[in-house]
């Protein structure tokens, strides 16, 4: 008898699963979004765009010897920081990733310059890689103008000290402490002669945080160093090395500037935060490249929330891809949480809980500024 032309069952089977696997594995590959190959920068002042709307900058202004900056898909990471400066006057460099306008430098899609008065908040997120080999401080550095300028020196500059190593101080003097954000910091102010300085000094090291630029812009102008009338003119974040360098990483960088003038419950620049009617409790379960978050937010005041709305910024890298019990949108960066038709309204006393899962991509950061139909929460 002639054998069959036809491969048995078992065998097609297998072999059209195969192909359905080979297939879809092509379509995802089709799919997924070419990788951005790094980029270093060794020019003095070199800069290169990343995600499409922030710039990486070498910014080596106070050094001859050479810097290397690697700018990577979410951030940055010194390469390499040849030399030193003596640690009692101003570092060598400020590599840094920034939103706004730096020299005529403006990133792409910014609303920046933008006039304190017309922001309604400035939610930031950073992640920090540090060495413990080099002299340098992580700093934040937001810069305050009368005029929309772009270009040059601006009249204040805030500093948000994260980390320092070594024996080097800010600008000036002690002058107190404050709270801001929820957290407690050393206040210090000078001048370096060309512009004021405000810096706010961590008591330990922050590694990520997540946060509005604008609480600290407030507390600014509560002390006199900006005006309502002033403007914001860009957002950075990097290091301010004195000796060595080379291994300094930030992880992840986001900015954004919602204009608009503050809505209810919000305070405008200058004013004090609003008496806190709300509590978030945020946990997680991490793995490599995926998270899951549960999310309850508790209205510690004594009238009924309904509806309810919590915004919040996530920090840079992580991106949502399934909510339950809330729609959440957008699915990255600032977002904001709605209240389905079962769970809207939120007792005085009471609690909602709603969850998602999402992506994330270097050092996990959970995010914090959380607010509830404008009012910031504990």
């Amino acid at each position: 008898m002639r054998a069959s032309p036809h491969r048995p069952l078992a065998a097609r089977g297998m072999l059209g699963a195969l192909l359905i696997a080979l297939a879809t594995v092509a379509a995802l590959l089709a799919a997924a979004p070419a990788a951005r190959a790094d980029t270093l920068i060794c020019e003095q002042y070199g800069s290169t765009t990343i995600q499409g709307r922030y710039v990486v900058q070498n910014n080596r202004w106070g050094t001859s010897a050479p810097q290397c900056v690697t700018a990577t898909d979410t951030g940055f990471r010194v390469t390499r920081a040849d030399g030193s400066v003596p640690t009692n006057g101003a570092p060598k460099s400020y590599p840094s990733v920034f939103n706004g306008c730096h020299y005529t430098n403006c990133s792409p899609g910014t609303n920046l310059p933008a006039q304190l008065s017309g922001i309604a908040s400035a939610p930031s997120s950073i992640s920090y890689g540090y060495v413990g080999d080099a002299v340098y401080n992580a700093s934040y550095d937001i810069w305050l103008d009368p005029t929309p300028k772009t270009d040059g020196v601006n009249r204040t500059e805030i500093m948000i000290w994260f980390n320092k190593v070594g024996p080097i101080q800010p600008i000036g003097s002690q002058v107190g402490t404050a709270t801001v954000g929820g957290r407690a910091w050393q206040v210090w102010t000078g001048s370096n002669g060309s512009n004021d300085v405000i810096s706010f000094v961590a008591p330990s090291a922050i590694a990520g945080w997540s946060f509005d630029v604008m609480d600290f812009v407030r507390e600014t102008v509560s002390r006199g160093m900006a005006q309502n009338n002033w403007y914001l003119t860009s957002v950075q974040a990097g290091f301010e090395p004195w000796q060595n360098g080379a291994g300094l990483t930030v992880n992840s960088f986001s900015s954004a500037v919602n204009l608009g003038t503050p809505g209810p419950g919000e305070p405008g620049p200058g004013e004090p935060a609003p008496a806190t009617s709300c509590k978030v409790t945020y946990a997680t379960n991490v793995w490599t490249g995926g998270f899951t978050a549960d999310v309850t937010v508790t209205n510690t005041g004594s009238t009924p929330v309904d509806p309810w709305k919590l915004s919040f910024t996530l920090p840079s890298g992580q991106r949502i891809t399934h909510a339950w019990n809330a729609a959440v949108t957008p699915a990255s960066g600032a977002v904001t949480a709605t209240g389905l038709a079962h769970n809207a309204r939120i007792a005085p006393g009471a609690g909602q809980t709603f969850g998602f899962q999402g992506t994330h991509s270097g050092t996990f950061v959970q995010p914090s500024g959380f607010r509830l139909n404008g009012t910031a929460c504990a």
